[in-house]
């Protein structure tokens, strides 16, 4: 409950901080549809002897294309806006690469914000809730603040984290086991 709170409080302030600059210019839409499969290029597989099937190896490799969604900036979310693409990822273990959101704490995180982008804000008014993963370290486990992109292992939640307004700040979690 209390780390819930914190995360709460955290996402709450840098919610309200926004990105201190100017709108984002819009981005054209994509001239051809987007896939609405998961990249599968990404993992690795482990051929078995006999005719079993191959199983993935470790994490599966997402980006954070893997669990867009088809919805404006700052529209509500409903549950009805996860596409089965997503909500068959929930309990999943996962490889996101992203960057990690600035906080006052640089090491021994035990939770932060991954993010899609540093070039533009992607976190606070106006920003895309499948632009976000809210990390929770497992138990024993933290990571460091970095600039550069970073690569999170973890169990994929979809977890609606909501600000004292009832608006979200998030709707994807994850247990982070490991990030590089």
């Amino acid at each position: 409950m209390i780390r819930r709170f914190a995360t709460l409080l955290f996402l709450a302030a840098v919610a309200a901080a926004g990105c201190g600059g100017p709108p984002a210019a819009p981005v054209a839409a994509p001239s051809t549809a987007p896939s609405t499969a998961p990249s599968p290029a990404a993992t690795p597989l482990a051929v078995v002897p006999g005719d079993a099937p191959r199983r993935p190896i470790g994490p599966r490799e997402i980006t954070f294309d893997d669990i867009k969604l088809e919805m404006e900036k700052g529209a509500p979310f409903t549950r009805d806006l996860l596409p089965t693409r997503v909500t068959s990822l929930a309990g999943t273990a996962i490889r996101i690469r992203g960057y990690i959101l600035p906080s006052f704490q640089q090491t021994g995180l035990t939770q932060f914000v991954l993010v899609r982008d540093n070039q533009e804000c992607c976190f606070g008014p106006g920003a895309a809730l499948h632009d976000s993963v809210v990390v929770r370290m497992r138990p024993g486990r933290t990571a460091d603040f970095s600039i550069r992109p970073v690569a999170v292992a973890g169990t994929f939640k979809i977890d609606e984290l909501r600000a004292p307004d009832g608006s979200h700040l998030a709707i994807y979690a994850l247990d982070g086991d490991e990030v590089k």
